[in-house]
């Protein structure tokens, strides 16, 4: 949809011949863009409140760049990029505005948003090995206008590290709770806090955790009540449904009714 299909919408509202309900209906279900290699979805943020992301993982650098274009010029912000490897990311950054992050692999392209008066999210890693997953999930919340603060390195076999930071852990919104091995980080963390946990189970460990498999299934039989679990070293799903919680326990008031 281009600004003269938007003009025609509110000249229909204005006249009469369509009702703000229905204008807004319209405008959530506006085709996709097609480019060939990808169908971009420009009203996935009037749905959604957040833009369309784009994996890295498996694109080149030319569909990258071609698909995050036609993003930026259709007049988003910023852009996440998740999974982009250096390599990806130099050539990504000649054609068009990048930061970049080598240790999460999250790119943003456009200007980079400022923090929200919003409550804040704390990030926990049970080991210095868990930190790529655990900054892909703190990228993605900032990068979606949350206060992030990150707490690394906590684990379980040394808890009073954990426990010197039980009044971050006691005053956020939402905890994500990233690690491997046994996973025993998410139970801890949940049955202190009063607020969601989102467990990540990590790839980090030897060879009976099974690639994080372990971790996932401890995660997943956790005894703490309150504790969601999304896939092993699924960093960017954690930090995106911390920030959707975060903002929806920051605005109560937004009660929506069904049309």
């Amino acid at each position: 949809m281009d600004q003269d299909d938007i003009r025609k919408v509110l000249e229909d509202v204005a006249s009469g011949r369509e009702t703000v309900d229905g204008a807004v209906l319209r405008l959530k279900t506006e085709p996709f863009e097609d480019l060939g290699y990808a169908k971009i979805d420009h009203h996935r943020g009037l749905r959604q409140g957040v833009t369309e992301v784009i994996f890295g993982a498996g694109k080149n650098p030319e569909q990258i760049v071609g698909i995050a274009g036609r993003m930026l010029e259709h007049g988003e912000r910023c852009i996440i990029i998740t999974r982009l490897t250096p390599e990806k990311a130099e050539a990504v950054s000649g054609s068009i505005p990048l930061t970049y992050d080598p240790t999460s692999g999250i790119g943003l392209a456009g200007k980079v948003p400022e923090r929200h008066d919003l409550g804040k999210i704390t990030v926990i890693t049970a080991g210095t090995s868990d930190i790529p997953v655990a900054e892909e999930a703190a990228l993605t919340a900032e990068a979606l206008g949350n206060n992030v603060v990150r707490v690394y390195d906590a684990g379980v076999s040394g808890i009073h590290r954990l426990l010197a930071h039980k009044e971050d852990i006691m005053t956020s919104k939402a905890i994500v709770a990233v690690a491997g091995m046994e996973g025993a980080l998410a139970s801890v963390v949940g049955g202190m806090a009063d607020c969601p946990v989102i467990a990540v189970p990590t790839s980090v460990g030897y060879g009976a955790s099974f690639g994080g498999l372990a971790a996932l299934l401890a995660m997943l039989n956790s005894c703490a009540s309150g504790i969601s679990v999304v896939n092993i070293d699924n960093g960017f799903g954690a930090g995106y449904l911390a920030s959707m919680i975060n903002k929806a326990s920051c605005h109560p008031s937004d009660n929506r009714t069904e049309p």
